[in-house]
């Protein structure tokens, strides 16, 4: 199991900050949030745009970084000047 752990104003659809995931062999943080329905499609728009840090197990990750099985994952979302990333367009 992974744990996905939600930081700052990202939460899913739901309002939960936390979400534990089942996978069978390691896969790309990328993948793991895609096969997410219950995240934000906005967590996927601000991967895209590199706008959302990642740590696997505390240290920084990136999109392409592989997840193993009892990996936690932290996502925050960030605008590269130490805002949040989340303000509106």
């Amino acid at each position: 199991m992974v744990t996905i752990i939600l930081m700052g104003q990202l939460q899913t659809d739901d309002g939960e900050r936390d979400l534990a995931c089942e996978i069978s062999e390691p896969v790309s943080v990328q993948r793991l949030i895609r096969r997410q329905p219950r995240l934000r499609q906005h967590v996927g728009q601000l991967m895209k745009e590199k706008k959302l840090m990642i740590t696997i197990n505390k240290r920084i990750a990136s999109e392409d970084s592989l997840v193993h099985d009892g990996d936690a994952i932290k996502l925050v979302a960030h605008d590269g000047m130490g805002g949040t990333g989340l303000a509106p367009m």
